[in-house]
C-alpha cells in the first residue's frame, strides 16, 4: 500500500491537529483507532479501555486497523493514518511478550516513509480519551522509534512547528519519494 502514509509518535504530540491540516489540503486521513475504540467503549460500558485492559484495548486496536487498510484500500492518493498497525502490534507485543510485530507488520505494509511526531511537553494535555501521563507518551514514542526501523521503514521526525508547516514538511517528502 504505497499511498499509505503513517504519522506515529509520542501521544499528545500533536498528530490529530497534523491530520486536520492534511484533510483540509484534500488529502485523505484515517483518524486514530484508539481514540475511536476510547469513544466507543465509553458509550457502551466497555472495558476494552487502555487503562482497564490494556490487552483487550491493543487487541481491538489490531482489528481496527486492519478493518481500516481494508476501508482505504480502493482510495486514490495518499491516505495519512494517525497511527498504524505497526502501533498496535507494538503495544500488544510489548505487553504479551509475543511476536504480533513482526508477524503482522510484515504482512501488512505502509508506504515506506513513517513521520513520528517527537514528544513535545509544551502541547501535551491530557483529555477523557487520553489519561495517561507525559511519561508514558515518551516511553511509547522510544518504543515506536525502535519498532518502525526494525521493520526497515525510513523514519523521519516531525518539526516543532505549527501544523501547516508540518503538513507541508511532509508533502515535500512524499513527493519527493514518487520520483525516487
Amino acid at each position: 500500500m504505497e499511498n499509505f502514509v503513517v504519522i506515529s509518535g509520542c501521544s499528545g504530540g500533536g498528530k490529530s491537529t497534523l491530520l486536520e491540516a492534511l484533510k483540509r489540503l484534500g488529502h485523505g486521513v484515517v483518524e486514530e483507532p484508539g481514540r475511536r475504540i476510547v469513544k466507543s467503549e465509553q458509550e457502551n460500558g466497555g472495558s476494552a479501555l487502555p487503562w482497564v485492559d490494556p490487552v483487550a484495548f491493543a487487541r481491538r486496536a489490531v482489528r481496527v486497523a486492519l478493518q481500516d487498510r481494508a476501508a482505504a484500500r480502493h482510495e486514490a492518493g495518499w491516505i495519512f493514518f494517525d497511527r498504524s498497525l505497526i502501533d498496535a502490534a507494538s503495544a500488544l507485543q510489548t505487553m504479551t511478550e509475543k511476536p504480533y510485530l513482526t508477524r503482522l507488520g510484515e504482512r501488512h505494509r505502509y508506504h515506506k516513509t513513517v513521520f513520528l511526531a517527537p514528544p513535545w511537553p509544551e502541547i501535551y494535555r491530557k483529555d477523557l480519551e487520553r489519561r495517561h501521563g507525559f511519561e508514558e507518551a515518551h516511553a511509547e514514542y522510544e518504543r515506536l522509534c525502535r519498532a518502525f526501523p526494525d521493520l526497515g521503514y525510513e523514519v523521519y521526525v516531525l518539526p516543532k512547528v505549527n501544523p501547516q508547516d508540518r503538513a507541508d514538511f511532509i508533502l515535500e517528502i512524499c513527493s519527493r519519494s514518487l520520483s525516487a
